[in-house]
């Protein structure tokens, strides 16, 4: 099935990209989850606030993450660091922007379920996550490490 949707000639870009993004989503939820914790401790009755400023924070340290990941071993582009930095920002800020404005009121819709309440914060980030990886895998192959042979 992989051979028909995806060309011979991308197909081991794609599952390096599988391999970072796997580990750019556990390490990228990994953050968000030990920065709710801590934020949690200084702002406990404020679930969906902490639930934004982590999500805030976690997204600076782990773009540039992402990015280091899919520079070096998907898109293997040399140079231009600065140049696709800022592209890849570009591919991240429209769905980042609708995360960070969707996960305060999904967080406090999620705590609406009896059993979800303490843990609304992290399933929130966690259904954003999925958006997330989609947008971003199209916006890196087109834009932020395009090469002049693809255009």
């Amino acid at each position: 099935m992989l051979k028909r949707l995806i060309p011979d000639h991308l197909r081991g870009q794609f599952l390096r990209y599988v391999v970072v993004g796997t580990w750019n989503t556990l390490f990228g939820y990994g953050c968000f989850f030990l920065l709710v914790r801590f934020f949690l401790h200084f702002l406990p009755a404020q679930p969906a606030l902490t639930a934004s400023i982590a999500f805030i924070v976690a997204t600076v340290i782990n773009v540039t993450v992402s990015f280091l990941g899919y520079k070096w071993f998907v898109f293997r582009t040399q140079g231009n660091y600065l140049r696709e930095y800022r592209r890849s920002l570009l591919v991240y800020l429209p769905s980042l922007a609708l995360s960070a404005v969707a996960i305060a009121p999904l967080t406090g819709l999620l705590r609406l379920v009896p059993h979800l309440k303490t843990q609304a914060p992290y399933v929130a980030g966690a259904a954003l996550a999925g958006f997330n990886v989609i947008a971003s895998f199209l916006g890196h192959k087109h834009i932020s490490f395009k090469t002049k042979l693809e255009t």
